[in-house]
C-alpha cells in the first residue's frame, strides 16, 4: 500500500488533550510497553474519526497491525464516551441560557434492506437517530443515544427523558413539527396549508431560530466517520459521544 503525508483539520489542543487521556488511562491500567505512544494513538484515533481513514490506512499510516489500529482506536473512543456530559450535567449548563433548541438527525449506516428497524421511510436510507440540543447559538450541547432510524424523533425525545428534563428545567425549547404533541416545553410552528396572517409570521419567527440547529448537525457531520457509520450498531452511541467530548475539547 502506498502511504502519503495528510492532514487533519484540527488544533494541536485536541490532540494534546486526548493524550494527556490517553496518559492517564495507560498510568491506571499499568500499560508498561506500546507499539504507538499516546500521543501517536491519539493522533491516530483523530485521523480516523475526523478524516473517516480505514484501519487498513490507519495501520498502513502508522506501521502497525490491522488488528492493532482497531484497537487503539477503539480503546480512545471508550476512554472519551465516558467523559460526555449526561443529560442532568447538560440541563445544568442549558439552565444558564435563554433558551435551547431540540432537534434530530438521521446518521447514515452502512446496513442492507433486510435491516428494517433502522430504515428511516423519511430520509429513505438507513441510518441512527440522534437527537441534538444546542443553545440559540446553535452550539453542540449534548447528543443522546441513538436509537434505529425508524424512530419517530419525539418517541426518541420522550424515550432518553429529554422531553421531560425540559418540562422540570422551565426550559424554553424550539423544535420543528415532528415534536407536535411534546407539550408545554417544547414550542413547534403551526401546521397546515391555509394559515392566518399571524400563524405564518409566527412560523416564520420560529424558523429563524430553529434553523441555528443546522450549524451543531454540520459540527457533527464535519467528522467524515459519522457521514457513513461501517460498524456494529452497538458502537453508534460510543462514538458520537466520543465525537461530542473531542468537539468541546477543540472549543
Amino acid at each position: 500500500m502506498l502511504v502519503y503525508p495528510s492532514s487533519i483539520d484540527l488544533s494541536s489542543h485536541t490532540l494534546r488533550f486526548l493524550s494527556a487521556r490517553l496518559h492517564a488511562r495507560r498510568r491506571e491500567i499499568g500499560t508498561r510497553w506500546r507499539r504507538l505512544p499516546a500521543g501517536r494513538q491519539a493522533l491516530l484515533a483523530l485521523a480516523h474519526l475526523r478524516c473517516g481513514d480505514t484501519y487498513a490506512q490507519l495501520a498502513a499510516g502508522f506501521r502497525i497491525g490491522i488488528a492493532t489500529a482497531y484497537r487503539y482506536v477503539r480503546e480512545v473512543i471508550d476512554v472519551l464516551a465516558v467523559l460526555a456530559p449526561t443529560l442532568t450535567e447538560a440541563m445544568k449548563t442549558i439552565r444558564t441560557k435563554a433558551l435551547v433548541i431540540l432537534d434530530g438527525t438521521l446518521l447514515p449506516i452502512d446496513r442492507t434492506a433486510a435491516d428494517t428497524p433502522y430504515y428511516s421511510g423519511k430520509h429513505k436510507r438507513h441510518g441512527m437517530n440522534v437527537q441534538v440540543l444546542t443553545d440559540p447559538f446553535g452550539r453542540l450541547f449534548r447528543a443522546s443515544p441513538a436509537p434505529p432510524g425508524s424512530v419517530h424523533d419525539l418517541t426518541a425525545a420522550r424515550t432518553h427523558g429529554i422531553i421531560d428534563a425540559l418540562a422540570a428545567a422551565e426550559l424554553k425549547c424550539w423544535a420543528d413539527k415532528a415534536y407536535q404533541g411534546a407539550g408545554h416545553p417544547v414550542r413547534v410552528p403551526f401546521r397546515g396549508r391555509r394559515l392566518k396572517r399571524w400563524k405564518r409570521r409566527h412560523n416564520s419567527s420560529h424558523a429563524k431560530i430553529r434553523c441555528l440547529v443546522e450549524q451543531a448537525m454540520a459540527v457533527l457531520k464535519s467528522w467524515r466517520l459519522l457521514r457513513k457509520l461501517r460498524c456494529s450498531t452497538n458502537r453508534f452511541t460510543a462514538i458520537v459521544q466520543a465525537v461530542l467530548v473531542l468537539h468541546h475539547a477543540s472549543a
